[in-house]
């Protein structure tokens, strides 16, 4: 071993008085003779003297040929054996030093003579022995080379380790860096595991120098190669230039396609001349493709690519014949809420408005009738083919309800319907498919009083209804329910005439009087004064009590009752006076209703004591 050399060369030396070693200008001429033939004991056991020249002469030779092993830098040093188990490590230091044959798994063609780069792990262990790391000094200048690599822009080649999150695992000269997903190459990556274990060319784009984080990027290799491809591109676009490319990329909006360097977009308008609900119904990824250029921008960044171009329009190859009248199928494409189009041919659609799919005239939506998807016959209204469009008409394939109405539903006719709509004002019944008719809110019943009709009735609700009036060139239906019954009221008029008596609950306390419901119909109104019993006192609420008619009022179903009149005269005197002053009247039938009612309020304001 070159250490034991080193010991036995030096007790060779060590009989050599101090006249026998050599001057200094041996020394400076051989330095290595100088430091092999030196005396080591001697000197220790000092005896033999060197004088301070030749002592800082000697310091000087060995800093200039033994390496500092208390330096943390990495050295170069020679495989000078290998053991089952060590490698021995030449540095030129004054011992040898050992490595651990795992640290070469890597290069398992190591062998006497290779160089290998070193760090000084342990100066000296237990045996005095200098234990070196290759490992550690292999990590050393692999952030050396990685920054070198990211400062300068260099290529580097990775090794692709595994799959991670987001991206890919990379070994860079012994660093693992991380390659994202969206940085292995310029189009997107299906098959991310195809890459594992393949060697590929990086360039260091990201170094955290304080988390020890390396990022690298293939994409950024091929991206300067097609920067150049793309400046020769773009200078020769021109609108209308077909050009053949493969898809790329598949939206929901459309499809992007690589011309050779350059992307560009399909609208999935412009994909197809007949509507599709996603670009995968037409085009494939990677599939090559003819497209036509429609527009760019000015720095033709943006490129409007078109598919549809490519073919004859679908109108410029209708028949020739079709005209307005003619009957068509086709399936529905699309739906609003104004109606239905319907592809007649491939390209070519009409549209029925949702107006011409019944005879009914009430507003309803075109879901009602139709699905996207349905084969439907209809007729041609109106056909234009300049402006390529079409109108179709679905009701015109039946009869007009309405042609022969005045036989079906004549006035004063009964009918049954479905309530289908509620407006403020009334209910829309319909007695058929197209025969709508409305029923005012006043023509609902005789003796509730309704504010909407939704307090009535509801939508799909059956009704009962008589035709009132029938107008045949406006297409309307005057309808009522409660022409269906008789007039309760005409019969009330007898029953609770003016100076009847008849027993009842106060059922509410209201301002200037009380209410008393009679029956389910009739609630007559008691003035506060008419509340007064016999003994002064006033009936209160839920108390039973006698009530006298003062007024009744079939015209505008008012009712006014007195509890005071049946124990005073005086009240029971104005009371048949009304009651004979009506009775002349209307025998007599010489006064209006109005007349009638005005001297009426006026008795009823005399005994509240009004003036």
């Amino acid at each position: 071993m070159a250490e034991e050399n080193k010991n036995k060369e030096v007790q060779e030396v060590a009989g050599m008085d101090t006249a026998s070693q050599p001057d200094t200008a041996a020394q400076q001429q051989n330095p290595e003779q100088f430091l092999k033939e030196f005396n080591w004991h001697n000197y220790e056991e000092g005896i033999d003297p060197i004088d301070d020249n030749k002592l800082e002469e000697f310091e000087k030779l060995v800093a200039e040929n033994f390496v500092d092993t208390l330096d943390d830098e990495v050295v170069t040093g020679k495989v000078i054996n290998i053991t089952d188990r060590d490698a021995i490590i030449d540095i030129n230091a004054k011992s040898e030093g050992v490595i651990s044959l795992n640290e070469f798994r890597y290069n398992p063609d190591l062998k006497v003579g290779d160089e290998v780069e070193v760090l000084i792990d342990v100066r000296e262990d237990a045996t005095g022995q200098l234990i070196l790391s290759h490992r550690k000094a292999r990590v050393i200048k692999a952030w050396d080379r990685v920054n070198k690599a990211h400062d300068e822009g260099l290529i580097v080649n990775g090794y692709v380790k595994c799959r991670t999150k987001g991206g890919m695992i990379v070994d860079v000269f012994g660093i693992e860096a991380f390659l994202p997903g969206s940085q292995i190459d310029v189009k997107p990556i299906r098959d991310y595991d195809a890459y594992v274990g393949k060697t590929m060319e990086f360039k260091v784009v990201k170094i955290n120098h304080e988390f020890k984080n390396v990022v690298v990027s293939h994409k950024a290799l091929i991206e300067a190669d097609i920067e150049e491809q793309k400046k020769e591109i773009i200078g020769q676009l021109e609108k209308g230039q077909v050009l053949e490319g493969t898809v790329k990329n598949i939206t929901s909006y459309g499809v992007f396609v690589d011309l050779g360097g350059v992307d560009g977009l399909i609208h999935i308008t412009d994909l197809s001349w007949s509507r599709i609900n996603h670009p995968n119904e037409i085009v494939e990824l990677d599939q090559k493709l003819n497209v036509v250029i429609l527009d760019f921008d000015e720095a033709k960044t943006r490129i409007q690519l078109g598919l549809k171009q490519l073919s004859k329009h679908p109108w410029e190859a209708l028949d020739e014949n079709l005209k307005v009248g003619d009957k068509v199928k086709g399936k529905v494409v699309v739906i609003a809420d104004y109606g239905a189009f319907i592809e007649v041919a491939e390209g070519v659609e009409g549209l029925i408005h949702v107006s011409e799919m019944s005879w009914s005239t009430h507003l309803r939506s075109a879901q009602d009738f139709v699905n996207v998807g349905d084969e439907v016959e209809a007729q041609i209204l109106t056909l234009d083919r300049e402006d390529r469009k079409m109108s179709l008409g679905i009701k015109q394939l039946t009869p007009d309800p309405w042609t022969d109405i005045t036989s079906k539903y004549p006035v004063g006719s009964r009918h049954t319907g479905i309530v289908r709509n509620f407006t403020n004002f009334g209910v829309f019944v319909e007695l058929e498919e197209g025969i709508d008719g409305l029923i005012y809110i006043s023509d609902l019943s005789w003796t509730k009083k309704i504010k909407h009709p939704s307090e009535f009735t509801n939508v799909g609700d059956k009704l009962d209804v008589v035709v009132l009036e029938l107008d045949v060139e406006g297409r309307k239906l005057s309808l009522g329910h409660k022409q269906t019954e008789s007039n309760p009221w005409d019969k009330y008029e007898t029953e609770f005439a003016v100076g009847t008596t008849h027993t009842a609950e106060i059922s509410e306390i209201v301002d200037k009087g009380a209410t008393v419901d009679f029956n389910e119909d009739i609630t007559a109104f008691v003035p506060q004064r008419h509340l007064e019993k016999e003994d002064g006192s006033k009936l209160k609420q839920g108390e039973s009590a006698e009530f006298q008619i003062i007024e009744f009022n079939k015209e505008f179903k008012r009712v006014v009752a007195s509890h005071t009149a049946i124990h005073k005269e005086e009240e029971a005197q104005i009371v048949k006076q009304a009651q004979k002053k009506a009775a002349a009247q209307q025998a007599q039938n010489n006064t209006t209703i109005g007349d009638v009612n005005a001297e009426l309020q006026a008795l009823k304001d005399k005994m509240e004591g009004k003036k």
